[in-house]
């Protein structure tokens, strides 16, 4: 049993957490914000204002932060005189609003996106993971993913993405001159859906991963965007945990001083006219036995 703990009330989406210098970063998806708090939620901070909405987050190896900026499909990056400048723009690689990324060692990103608009309820289509170099050069990475989503890259240079709306899991091994390789299915949840449209991908959906996390046994953290639930899974789609949320849950993250804190995205849906009109996303925690691994 998993007691869950409310340390941040009365936001619009929550998304996108990280663990960075002893706070927990997320984004409020609908305010426009990226903000940071204390492990318990005190000293709740606005770190960034987003216009465009923010997304995934990072750090380069200087400190610098940079953010999603999901509507106008570019990346930006906050100076150290806290300057916020453009650091990549991938429209001609999104195939529609940016989405989550992951960020290595080097500073180098990997951004996925939706691959359509989900908004107006567009027929789903497959997309890209697009590579950004730390000096904001932009290119392909990978293709043909179905919503890449949470994004964790492995202390052994792996970087595996959920595929939201592909029942799976997808892993790729890194090179050192950032091209991913030897591509295989990590855990597969459920046949790949065949549609056609929205509505029926999302009923074909056995689990639909969103944001992760990764823990020091290599197991993930998912959150299980339509089940209201995160649950721990082993590669090969061994489910060995499972949390269950009263409310949708969108995203998670481990953190704390021992890495042994889950917090989690939680909001009644992901409808966005809904969830903007309203201020009723929140953020959880919970305490688990293996601490946090790899990044972000």
């Amino acid at each position: 049993m998993h007691a869950l703990t409310t340390i941040v009330t009365g936001m619009s989406f929550t998304e996108c957490p990280r663990w960075h210098d002893g706070r927990i970063w997320f984004s409020d998806f609908y305010t426009n914000r990226v903000l940071s708090a204390a492990e318990d939620g005190s000293c709740l901070t606005t770190e960034l204002e987003v216009p465009n909405q923010p997304g995934g987050s990072g750090w380069l190896p200087d400190g610098r932060l940079i953010v999603v900026s999901a509507r106008d499909h570019t990346l930006l990056r906050r100076e150290h005189d806290g300057q916020v400048v453009l650091h990549a723009d991938l429209g001609e690689h999104a195939g529609g609003n940016l989405n989550d990324m992951v960020v290595d060692p080097t500073g180098r990103a990997f951004v996925g996106d939706f691959g359509f608009d989900l908004g107006s309820g567009a027929d789903p289509a497959t997309t890209t993971i697009t590579r950004v170099e730390p000096d904001g050069t932009v290119g392909e990475a990978a293709r043909g993913l179905h919503f890449p989503n949470g994004s964790v890259i492995t202390d052994d240079n792996v970087l595996i993405v959920g595929e939201t709306f592909g029942n799976r899991v997808t892993a790729f091994d890194i090179d050192d001159s950032g091209a991913l390789t030897n591509r295989r299915v990590w855990a597969r949840f459920g046949d790949l859906p065949t549609g056609p449209g929205l509505a029926s991908v999302l009923g074909q959906l056995t689990i639909a991963p969103d944001g992760c996390c990764l823990d020091a046994e290599g197991a993930l953290w998912i959150a299980d965007a339509l089940g209201g639930r995160v649950i721990r899974v082993k590669e090969g789609a061994d489910i060995v945990d499972e949390i269950q949320v009263d409310s949708g849950v969108f995203a998670c993250m481990l953190g704390g001083d021992d890495g042994r804190t889950l917090f989690l995205c939680a909001s009644p849906d992901f409808d966005a006219a809904g969830r903007a009109a309203a201020r009723e996303s929140r953020l959880l925690t919970t305490r688990v036995d293996v601490p946090h691994a790899g990044r972000p």
